[in-house]
């Protein structure tokens, strides 16, 4: 009997386990349409979720559903947008809400939120993303209304959430972030209590004012809940900002169309401890260490009515008397700490918010600070009354207060300033009606800090403020090596500090010594000098991120200084002027010297939009060649051929392009063009490569034996590739025409096209010349073309010479046989003279040079033509050109002694009489 009531038991255990386990197969589906179904009736906007998962085993004897990555959206006109979103709901209820019918409520005893995110947004129009509940659902329901869910809570959290209210109109911003809250207590009954605890980042904004930036907050609270009165009050209750401690009391009660509130708060204690709590924990280190003496407690009221057109009216009162603060490590301390703060509204209008700093002063040694402050109309048109005083060492703060990171600070800094206005004036541009006076001096300030790359010394510097502008005196200054006297004026500093306005002003600049290297981060500079040996035709990147103009500035600067230093390049006597406007500087009447010679620059740089660019129109006059493609990259790139030379440059460039992050010229990007003009000339031999590479080709050619008193040319280049217009240069009595294009990495594709005078054709050209006995022979040039490809460092040289060479001979050795037969010379000296260059043609070009190539086959061939008439009918053509002939034989000598280039030589002419003999 026993074992069959342990078999029933048994039976019945696995009956049921397979009821819970088979059960929530058959309800997820229908649960998560309920749930869509009845969220997204009631509301203006969408439910939706991933996936639903049920189990009625996790939390037995309750039922749990997970709802996994659930979102709502919203409508017009914040179609689209995420109003809240989780990775996970969990939902417990009790088994028997799993079988209701649709029309009944479904009671909830626990919820979680794990990972969810809230957005609370009023746009400038004031349209709420919030308020997306359907108009005949507003109406609260009680627990006997048909459909829908009702809550029994138990318990609830929220896990590692974020709650955002953003009102673009009001311009205000409250952020909870990192959020971990919990709740436990019976909410089902009329009154009940609720224990919470909350911990969160919090960060406030109002306009333009940080007030609270990722400051920790925390709260311990027991809530009295009376659902009767809808009526929350606060029983035991403490909270901490940072580790500040308060406790407060009070309630909060819901009304039909507001909210009553009525709290109060203050510190605990009122120990200057206090006021260590809240300052960043970056600045408390040690907490327990720092002595501290005098008072400090917050404390304050919140009592009043909160509904669509008022605040609760508060006092919040922060007071600091006789302090005084020591850290352990530092020699000073801080003392003489004063401060009446005061935050109110009595009117429970927002805009009558005001701020009451009567006094705010501390010291250091003899050093003072002293500061009073009255803002009213905090959130209206805000008006501003405030005088500060200074009289400080900069030396003594950080021996007196931690400062963070490795910044250095010494001087003497005095200020008296007063200010008076609102912002509706400072809006309106109508300054007349503002107060700005006063002073402030800088002396003998020494800065030092990371991110530059040496100390920044100001010797001194001078401030006068009126409500117009402020007047900037003898700012005198250095930087690493470079040293700045600056005068000038500052417009409309109201406007920029409080408006968002651009910064105005024009200055003046005065330097005898200005490195732009001292304006880079040390970082910077370091890479600098790692990557300084880099010469491919990309700029080197030195930073990390894009260099940009300050949208904010709008000013203009004469600039004077003996000495410029820009990487390598060392400019004297500089003037010009910048304008600095709409994130973009414009160089105007830019003056220098360089290299032996002056430069005259315009042009602009910007960097507004993704891709910063800039384009320059450059005058230079009698630079020295051999510096400025040395040191000058985009010579190098554009004129690499030119490296040889040694004389002056006089050179017109036009350029644009992109610039790389670190405001250098992206070299690819970059189009223009340059009209140079070379004067003075001579070659360095050893950085001839292309005429070096000539010579081996054409041993008559010598790099140091060209005439090049005066050269000039015209580039264009684009899409990184230089044009260059044909030019002529002289080689003794050969005039020689050069033009082409390269690539900016150097590769070559030119054309050479020149006569060679029959001096250097060779001794048995010469001969056959000499034979023939034609004094139009005399002056007799053969036409030649070579091509220069491959690189700079590698070219190739290809020349038709000894084709050329070749066919003249031949056809002179047929006109010299036939002169013999026939004695035909009269006949042949007429025609021949017709095919050899004029002396006065020196400037004939390529196409030229193919016609007389022309001219001298059909010449010949009538010279041949005219001769065989006359001969004996025995003589054949195979006979007139035999390969047994003793000239023909000897022509064959003739190309070595021309192509040759490894033999030495004292000049030209007896080089090839060498090569021959």
């Amino acid at each position: 009997m026993k074992n069959k009531i342990l078999k029933i038991t048994a039976l019945v255990l696995l009956l049921v386990l397979g009821v819970l386990v088979a059960v929530p197969f058959f309800l997820e589906s229908k649960i998560g349409d309920l749930i869509k179904n009845n969220v997204n009736n009631n509301i203006k906007g969408r439910l939706d979720f991933a996936e639903a998962n049920l189990s009625l085993l996790r939390s037995f004897p309750n039922a749990e559903l997970d709802l996994q990555d659930l979102f709502v959206l919203t409508q017009s006109p914040f179609e689209g947008d995420t109003l809240f979103k989780a990775e996970s709901v969990s939902l417990k209820m009790g088994l028997k809400e799993l079988f209701k019918g649709d029309d009944e409520p479904i009671r909830i005893k626990s919820l979680m939120l794990d990972r969810a995110i809230l957005k609370l947004k009023i746009d400038e129009q004031e349209n709420t993303n919030y308020d997306i509940a359907k108009e005949e659902e507003k109406s609260i329901k009680n627990d006997n209304a048909s459909g829908g869910f009702t809550f029994a809570l138990e318990s609830y959290e929220l896990l590692n959430s974020e709650v955002v209210y953003e009102d673009l109109n009001a311009g205000l911003l409250f952020k909870m972030s990192e959020l971990e809250h919990r709740g436990n207590g019976d909410l089902s009954l009329e009154k009940s209590e609720l224990k919470t605890s909350s911990v969160a980042l919090v960060s406030f904004v109002s306009g333009n004012t940080n007030y609270l930036d990722n400051t920790l907050v925390k709260l311990e609270a027991l809530l009295g809940i009376d659902l009767k009165t809808n009526t929350y009050s606060f029983l035991k209750n403490e909270g901490h900002i940072n580790k500040l401690p308060l406790v407060f009391e009070g309630y909060i009660r819901n009304l039909e169309n507001s909210q009553e509130i009525a709290i109060n708060f203050k510190t605990p204690s009122s120990d200057f401890d206090n006021f260590l709590a809240i300052v960043p924990e970056v600045y408390a280190q040690n907490i327990s260490e720092i002595k501290t003496t005098g008072i400090f407690k917050i404390e304050g009221e919140i009592n009043g009515v909160m509904d669509d057109t008022h605040i609760p009216g508060f006092d919040i009162r922060v007071n600091a008397k006789d302090a005084s603060v020591k850290y352990p490590d530092l020699s000073k301390s801080v003392s003489n700490i004063n401060l009446n703060l005061d935050i109110k509204n009595t009117s429970g209008l927002a805009e009558d918010t005001y701020i009451d700093i009567e006094k705010a002063s501390f010291a250091i040694d003899n050093d003072r600070f002293v500061l009073s402050s009255n803002i009213t109309e905090l959130l209206g048109n805000t008006k501003m009354r405030s005088h500060l005083v200074c009289n400080l060492d900069l030396g003594n703060i950080s021996k007196a207060y931690p400062v963070p990171g490795s910044e250095d600070l010494n001087g003497k800094l005095d200020a008296d300033i007063s200010t008076s206005f609102d912002m509706q004036s400072i809006k309106n541009a109508k300054y007349e009606k503002t107060v700005l006076d006063g002073h402030l001096n800088i002396k003998d300030l020494n800065y030092k800090s990371d991110n530059l790359s040496g100390p920044l010394v100001l010797h001194s510097v001078a401030m006068i403020f009126s409500p117009s502008k402020v007047m900037l005196e003898n700012m005198n200054g250095q930087l690493g090596n470079s040293d700045f006297k600056i005068n000038g004026a500052i417009s409309n500093l109201l406007g920029f500090l409080f408006n968002d306005e651009k910064v105005e002003g024009k200055f003046k600049m005065n330097s005898n010594t200005f490195d732009l290297g001292d304006f880079m981060s040390r970082s910077d500079v370091e890479e600098q000098k790692e990557n300084q040996s880099a010469t491919n035709s990309q700029a080197v990147v030195l930073t990390d991120e894009r260099i940009q103009i300050p949208a904010i500035l709008d000013c203009v600067i004469d600039a004077n200084a003996n000495t410029v230093v820009y990487d390598n390049l060392l400019l004297r006597n500089v003037t010009g002027q910048l304008k600095i406007a709409d994130e973009q500087v414009v160089l105007s009447n830019f003056k220098s010297s360089l290299y032996n010679g002056d430069i005259n620059l315009k042009g602009n740089a910007s960097t507004k939009g993704d891709i910063s660019s800039f384009s320059m129109n450059l005058d230079m006059s009698s630079l020295n060649l051999e510096d400025s493609f040395k040191n000058i990259e985009l010579f190098r790139v554009l004129a690499p051929m030119a490296a040889a030379l040694r004389g002056k440059l006089n050179s017109e460039i036009v350029l644009s392009g992109k610039l790389n992050d670190d405001f250098t010229p992206d070299l690819a990007t970059i189009s223009g063009n340059i009209l140079a003009e070379l004067s003075a000339l001579k070659i360095n031999p050893k950085e001839a490569k292309i005429l070096n590479a000539l010579n081996t080709q054409l041993n008559f050619i010598e790099a140091d034996k060209f005439d090049l008193k005066t050269l000039k040319t015209i580039l264009s280049f684009n899409d990184g590739k230089v044009d260059v217009k044909p030019f002529t240069i002289k080689y003794e009595d050969i005039a020689i025409t050069v033009g082409g294009t390269h690539t900016f990495d150097q590769k070559l594709n030119y054309n050479l096209e020149f006569e060679v005078p029959r001096k250097y054709l060779g001794a048995q050209v010469n001969s056959l010349i000499t034979a023939i006995d034609e004094k139009e022979l005399d002056d007799l040039t053969l036409p030649v073309n070579a091509s220069v490809s491959g690189s700079y460092k590698a070219p190739e040289i290809n020349t038709d010479l000894g084709a050329s060479v070749k066919e003249l001979t031949s056809r002179l050795i047929e006109v010299q046989k036939q002169k013999l037969i026939s004695k035909g010379s009269e006949k042949a000296g007429k025609l021949l003279g017709d095919i050899f260059t004029d002396k006065n043609n020196e400037k004939d070009t390529l196409n030229s040079g193919d016609k007389k190539s022309a001219n001298l086959n059909d010449v010949l061939g009538k010279v041949l033509a005219d001769q065989s008439k006359n001969k004996d009918s025995t003589v054949s053509n195979k006979d007139t050109i035999s390969t047994e002939d003793p000239l023909t034989k000897k022509a064959k000598g003739i190309l070595g002694g021309i192509l040759g280039g490894n033999k030495k030589k004292t000049n030209a002419t007896d080089s090839i009489k060498d090569s021959v003999n």
